[in-house]
């Protein structure tokens, strides 16, 4: 079936060519062309079932209208919930996404940015994977507007917007201590993360607030199998933790195989909170308390820094960071 072009709703409504095509790009006032011949234009386009050839127009403008959205795992929900929310937000401005996941690899990040650029995008919206970053600088000296999302590089200065993880890692530590817990195991994600890290200062800074020499922080990834392991780990211990604080909700997943295999149960043998809030945890046998971060406004804040940089509109602050709020639920139990 042939493709409805301008030149045949030209000859629907008897118009020029350059009229029609004025209407259709929304210049229909700036060309002072009445209200009967847009009526017109609109109704004929509608009734052949006519379609904007978008590829066409950002040949002409030099302009893709593609943002390119790079984050590290969508098996990671924290990830996954952030990339719907920011392609719904930046589908509002008239812009396509392009979704890429680094694995958490370096060199995998490198090559998708190289392909990324190669492909006419008008900005990024990129979460780091490692502390590398002359390659990211190499994008920000061609002059693509960046933003950095959940982890940063001071060293980059990029606009970002992030989690208060050292404020949110040390309330949670603090609820497990005046719940009267001690030996409270830390499970750690990634440790070149800056928000990993924060999480850890926040973590130690609580204990020791609290008077409590021991800091037991195992692990090294965001990870369900990380999780778990720790988690089996501890357990084989003469002095099994009374507590268990995971990093991110992948790790607590983990950590709930471990307990289950072990027929231990929450909260009666061993309390858990994790950070990172997920609907599922309302839904499990006891809901686990969490740390939830602020993700619609990490999205909406990400996407609203993008486009100033893209139209160039000055920024009231560069850089963010946002309070994230426990959600009491039954995983936490008081000795």
């Amino acid at each position: 079936m042939k493709k409805t072009s301008i030149t045949d709703i030209a000859k629907a409504t008897d118009l020029s060519i350059t009229t029609v095509s004025r209407v259709l790009n929304g210049k229909a006032k700036a060309y002072r062309i009445g209200e009967k011949s847009q009526k017109l234009v609109l109704e004929a386009a509608k009734k052949l079932n006519y379609s904007p050839n978008h590829a066409a127009a950002n040949l002409r403008s030099g302009k893709s209208h593609t943002i390119a959205l790079l984050i590290p795992t969508l098996a990671n929900p924290f990830f996954a919930s952030l990339a719907s929310k920011i392609n719904n937000d930046i589908r509002k401005e008239g812009y396509t996404t392009i979704l890429s996941e680094s694995g958490e690899n370096l060199e995998r990040e490198k090559e998708i940015l190289k392909n990324l650029l190669s492909r006419n995008i008008e900005g990024l919206i990129m979460v780091p994977c490692g502390q590398e970053f002359e390659h990211i600088i190499a994008l920000k000296n061609k002059d693509l507007p960046i933003v950095c999302m959940d982890r940063y590089i001071d060293e980059l200065d990029l606009p970002y917007v992030s989690t208060d993880n050292y404020y949110g890692a040390y309330e949670a530590t603090n609820l497990l201590i005046n719940s009267g817990h001690k030996n409270i195991l830390g499970i750690q994600g990634e440790l070149y993360s800056v928000p990993n890290q924060q999480r850890a200062q926040g973590f130690a800074a609580a204990l020791k607030d609290a008077g409590i020499d021991e800091i037991n922080l195992k692990g090294d990834s965001f990870s369900v199998q990380n999780g778990y392991l720790e988690t089996k780990l501890a357990l084989q211990n003469t002095s099994t933790p009374s507590a268990i604080f995971a990093f991110s909700n992948t790790i607590a997943l983990g950590c709930l195989k471990a307990l289950k295999e072990d027929n231990l149960k929450i909260p009666e043998d061993v309390s858990l909170i994790s950070f990172d809030d997920h609907p599922f945890l309302d839904f499990l046998a006891t809901p686990i308390t969490s740390v939830a971060q602020p993700e619609s406004d990490i999205a909406r804040l990400s996407t609203r820094f993008l486009f100033a940089l893209i139209n160039k509109t000055p920024l009231e602050s560069q850089k963010m960071l946002l309070k994230p709020q426990i959600k009491i639920r039954e995983s936490i139990k008081k000795l």
